[in-house]
């Protein structure tokens, strides 16, 4: 892949999915579930030193940078489950005081499958996008009836009622600490932008490039595993946002080739 001016992207050796750059928009408050994870991946490779920089920068950055969120305070798969089903399309600010009442209301994913759906869609009331409160229900129903547990595997999660891959690497990450990817706007944007500016990340090409950059660049661990995807979502969130890059705040600013084409 060549940036602007005949030099070449560092640290990306091949690619198969080149295609019309173009922007990825969104509010980057906003979390949503990117369309379902490609069985094929794309034909694409960062050079290893790259990747563990990337990694490297990013994570720091979080340690000191990242917000205090609720639902970063805990492993328990219920209350990640909950965080990410309401965070689709819903801002941050909205979902912490959600978040909390619903947790009081049901603490356990038992709570939520003994309890009637109009009980739960009512303690969502507010919210919107009511689909995710009856998919939760549902779910719950499904779980308890197969023995209690929310499977740590996000090939099983995506088997539960409304979960995608996105909510699946994610309760696989965040409650499990697998080594888990995940892809919602804010991380494809940043992936974007670093590493395929030239891919149009709206095409299922662009989409497994997407997600293959996100695999390869996880580091060996989960528990550093877990570091890194939160922190990819923070920097789309904060700083690498959907309307402005903040460049000069950017840990792996050094490092991405949409700045360096526009040099």
């Amino acid at each position: 892949m060549v940036a602007r001016g005949g030099r070449r992207h560092p640290g990306i050796l091949r690619s198969a999915t080149e295609g019309p750059r173009q922007a990825l928009g969104g509010d980057p408050r906003v979390i949503l579930a990117m369309p379902r994870a490609p069985r094929t991946r794309s034909a694409i490779e960062i050079d290893p030193a790259r990747r563990r920089e990337f990694s490297r920068r990013l994570r720091a950055w979080f340690r000191n940078h990242g917000r205090d969120l609720p639902w970063r305070r805990t492993r328990d798969p219920y209350r990640v489950l909950v965080s990410e089903l309401m965070l689709q399309q819903t801002q941050v600010s909205r979902v912490v005081d959600y978040y909390e009442r619903f947790l009081a209301r049901f603490p356990t994913l038992d709570h939520v499958a003994e309890a009637p759906r109009r009980s739960v869609l009512k303690s969502w009331a507010g919210l919107g996008y009511y689909a995710r409160a009856r998919n939760l229900h549902a779910l719950a129903r499904h779980v308890v009836r197969d023995g209690g547990a929310i499977p740590d595997d996000p090939e099983r999660l995506r088997t539960l009622p409304g979960i995608g891959a996105y909510t699946a690497g994610a309760v696989a990450s965040f409650a499990y600490e697998r080594r888990a990817a995940l892809v919602d706007t804010n991380v494809a944007r940043v992936l974007h932008r670093v590493f395929l500016p030239a891919v149009d990340p709206k095409s299922s090409r662009g989409q497994r490039a997407t997600w293959a950059i996100a695999e390869q660049l996880l580091p060996r661990t989960g528990p550093h595993a877990w570091v890194h995807n939160q922190a990819l979502m923070e920097l789309g969130a904060l700083i690498c946002t959907a309307r402005v890059r903040h460049c000069d705040r950017c840990p792996v600013a050094r490092l991405c080739a949409t700045r360096l084409a526009d040099r």
